[in-house]
């Protein structure tokens, strides 16, 4: 593993107590370079969305680990939130929880002479995900997949 990945793993086993305490799911963990900046990002989750406190609470209480544990050698960036409305489905149980919701898909290569589809996934297993697009099923492949992610519906 990288430094990426060991600060990202590392981050998840020393913060999953801490939401899970606070009765939160832990969504994803990134360390990403911003421009000239470092970020350590936690996305938390519940049911019927996290709040401001959700977030502040469990920056809190993590920072004091961050502090005690010092395993981060770069400067950097520290946020805790949610992964918003349009959040990208990167673990099995994203996708469980994502049957039967309208989803974005970006394509490496395209289906059908088209890379972009919006559609209700009907279904996935590890090779595949299918979504329904106007009233026709396709199924296409994960690999395949650059980006997957609930769609945006704007309801007004």
């Amino acid at each position: 593993m990288g430094k990426r990945e060991d600060y990202e793993a590392k981050t998840e086993q020393l913060i999953k107590p801490i939401i899970e305490a606070n009765n939160l799911e832990l969504f994803d963990v990134e360390y990403v370079k911003e421009g000239s900046d470092w970020y350590l990002r936690v996305y938390i989750d519940k049911e019927g969305g996290v709040t401001i406190d959700d977030c502040q609470n469990v920056s809190r209480e993590f920072n004091e680990i961050l502090d005690r544990e010092d395993y981060i050698d770069d400067q950097y960036i520290f946020e805790v939130s949610s992964p918003g409305l349009m959040r990208p489905l990167k673990r099995e149980k994203d996708y469980a929880k994502s049957i039967g919701k309208l989803i974005d898909v970006k394509l490496y290569k395209t289906v059908d002479n088209k890379k972009e589809y919006t559609g209700i996934l009907k279904e996935y297993d590890k090779d595949n995900v299918v979504i329904m697009v106007d009233d026709k099923e396709m199924i296409i492949e994960r690999s395949n997949l650059a980006m997957i992610r609930w769609a945006f519906v704007d309801e007004f």
